[in-house]
Parts: C-alpha cells; sequence; structure tokens
C-alpha cells in the first residue's frame, strides 16, 4: 500500500488529516497543521495533494488553509468542475467539520479531526442574514472585519474598531453600534466578549457573504 504522507509536527490539541483513494485504490493522507497554514489540491504534481490522473481536476483547483483555529477550503473560482462538501457545490471558502466529506472530480476526500472537543458553532440557524438583508455599511463593517483574513492568514485576529473606523471613516462608537447589530443577526450576542468577533467573522465568510474577493 502507497501512503502519501505530509508529515508535520501538530501543536495545538486537535490533529487534522485529509485522507482519500487513489483510482488504484491506494490511500493517501495529508496531516494538516498550523505550522503548514496552506495545503495546495489539484493535478498539478507540484500540489500538496497532487491528483495527476484525474483529468476532471483543474491545475490548482481547491485550497485548504487555516483560518484562526480552524481548518477551511477555498475554491473561489479557482477550479472549472467546481468543489463539493457534502455533497453542495462550494462558493467561495468553508470552514470544514469532523467527517466532512470533499470531493473534486471523481475523488472522495475526507476531513478527520482527533482530540478535538464538541463543536460548539455546529450549524448556522436558517435565520442567517444573507446580503441583501445587510446595509451596505454593515457590510462594509463585515468586509474590514474579516480583511485579516485574506489568504487565509494562519493566527490572524479579526480587524480592531479602531482599524474598522478608520477604514471606513467612522467613528469607534458607530462601529460598536453596527458591530451590535451584527452579532444579533447572525447569532453571537450572547457569546462572551472575546468570542464574538472571531465568531461573526467565521459566520460571514463560511455563510459567502464576505468571501476572498471582498478581502
Amino acid at each position: 500500500m502507497v501512503t502519501c504522507r505530509r508529515v508535520v509536527a501538530v501543536d495545538r490539541d486537535t490533529e487534522s488529516r485529509l485522507s482519500y483513494a487513489d483510482r488504484e485504490g491506494h490511500h493517501h493522507t495529508v496531516d494538516l497543521s498550523p505550522a503548514s497554514p496552506r495545503v495546495t489540491i489539484g493535478r498539478s504534481p507540484g500540489s500538496d495533494l497532487p491528483l495527476t490522473e484525474d483529468d476532471e481536476v483543474s491545475r490548482l483547483h481547491a485550497v485548504v488553509e487555516c483560518v484562526g483555529s480552524h481548518w477551511t477550503i477555498l475554491d473561489d473560482g479557482l477550479s472549472r468542475n467546481g468543489t463539493f462538501v457534502n455533497g453542495e457545490r462550494l462558493a467561495g471558502r468553508r470552514r470544514l467539520r469532523q467527517g466532512d466529506s470533499i470531493r473534486i472530480g471523481a475523488t472522495r476526500i475526507r476531513y478527520q479531526e482527533f482530540g478535538g472537543g464538541p463543536d460548539e458553532a455546529t450549524r448556522m440557524g436558517t435565520d442567517m442574514p444573507d446580503v441583501r438583508s445587510l446595509t451596505e455599511t454593515q457590510r462594509g463593517v463585515l468586509t474590514a472585519l474579516c480583511r485579516p483574513y485574506k489568504h487565509g492568514a494562519a493566527f490572524a485576529n479579526p480587524a480592531s474598531n479602531q482599524q474598522i473606523a478608520q477604514e471606513l471613516f467612522l467613528s469607534v462608537d458607530a462601529i460598536k453600534t453596527h458591530l451590535r447589530t451584527l452579532f444579533a443577526k447572525f447569532g453571537v450576542g450572547d457569546l462572551p466578549q472575546n468570542q464574538k468577533r472571531v465568531r461573526l467573522a467565521e459566520r460571514a465568510m463560511r455563510s459567502g457573504i464576505i468571501n476572498e474577493r471582498d478581502l
């Protein structure tokens, strides 16, 4: 059995991994660590996860990136035939969760986490806002909040109130008011203060309201 492994030191409690079988039935795994926060998937032999024999796969098809403390998958127009997570075509960036099934071309890839606790953000409500339900200023605040995550920057933190205010030419008090409204709209208002901004940024990106092009 041929096994392709990306072996790196894991410096957090949860070890994550991508696993898949090639057309000959050989099993491959790619270990994920924030120490190597960007993993490319594509038909190019130089990809971190190369799918060289699948002609439905683009040379650079998708990217798995560590954003904050979470692994995400991004296909923001990179591929011709699209990337599917649990049967749903990916649009922009999506956070990966234990057991997610990723289909790229004819290849199915499984995302696994080991040692992690229960996911406190397991599901987004059906009343999650969309672009049409946000004002132009609210979307601007979200974009500025998420900007530090551009290109999947590892260990990034959301922008501060002062940074957002400077970018949008608004007062800090105005930014606080808009954020309180956004916390409520995205269902994170009851979280501890030190978690609200991270969860808001995560949900805005996962929902597709904010994507890589916006940042």
